[in-house]
């Protein structure tokens, strides 16, 4: 039996994919999406369905939510690397029985020419940049900058896209706040200037940030990258927002039951 109803949507988000499917729901009268920000960027941008901005309060508070709005799908679409929130999200679906789906990009694959190194943990990184000095290009988020404070003989040029706390930063920093996308010409300009010798980053994938890699491979430059966190197991995923919006559309004609 099809819906007469809008579907109560949640998307989970913070990424380029969330925009991309709360774009591609926006004005659909199928659904009736709500977009969910953690609050950690300061400037998000505009977007085109309702907003809502903070925590849950963890798994359960997140069960609560989705009972309480009566939220008929759930589409996870935060960070690759925000494992804490999939985790949440997959275990409050479950306990309230809402349909779940992870919207995630997929990684960096290395091409020929590329110098790719990959690390578990972001004091693998820093360990794995040596001890001898040298001119590191890092662009690791806010949360893993402190990490780096064990190797505090490097130069470091960070690039973060909120201003990070002094406190998190190693001694020898230099602080570019900027957001993508970012262009070849631009990300080698930038490396020249500031005499990189290595670049330092998380396998996030996508494009936007992407012409840095590109970038490094062109000056024949290491990469020295954070390997994502495992999916949880029993968590059916998409690539793109189109097939996002392909599993909504029969969440709605009620085609389909369970995650």
């Amino acid at each position: 039996m099809a819906r007469s109803s809008p579907l109560r949507l949640l998307i989970l988000g913070g990424t380029t994919e969330a925009s991309d499917l709360a774009r591609a729901v926006a004005g659909d009268a199928r659904f009736a999406p709500l977009l969910s920000l953690a609050g950690v960027t300061r400037r998000p941008l505009p977007q085109p369905v309702p907003l809502r901005i903070g925590g849950f309060g963890g798994a359960a508070g997140l069960a609560e939510f989705l009972r309480a709005e009566g939220i008929g799908a759930l589409v996870d679409a935060t960070h690759p690397f925000a494992a804490a929130m999939t985790r949440q999200a997959l275990a409050a679906a479950a306990e309230t029985g809402t349909p779940l789906l992870r919207l995630e990009r997929p990684p960096w694959r290395p091409v020929p020419g590329d110098d790719w190194r990959e690390h578990a943990t972001p004091e693998a990184l820093a360990a794995a940049l040596g001890p001898a000095p040298r001119r590191v290009f890092l662009t690791v988020g806010r949360k893993d900058l402190a990490a780096f404070r064990a190797a505090p003989w490097h130069d470091y040029l960070i690039r973060s896209v909120d201003p990070p706390p002094a406190e998190a930063l190693p001694p020898r920093a230099r602080v570019i706040v900027d957001t993508g996308p970012f262009a070849l010409e631009a990300e080698l300009a930038l490396l020249r200037e500031a005499r990189i010798e290595v670049l330092v980053a998380k396998n996030s994938g996508g494009t936007a940030v992407a012409a840095k890699l590109a970038a490094a491979r062109a000056l024949g430059l290491p990469v020295h990258l954070l390997a994502r966190p495992a999916a949880p197991p029993g968590l059916g995923a998409v690539a793109e927002a189109g097939a996002a919006l392909d599993w909504l559309a029969r969440r709605h004609a009620g085609t389909e039951r369970g995650a």
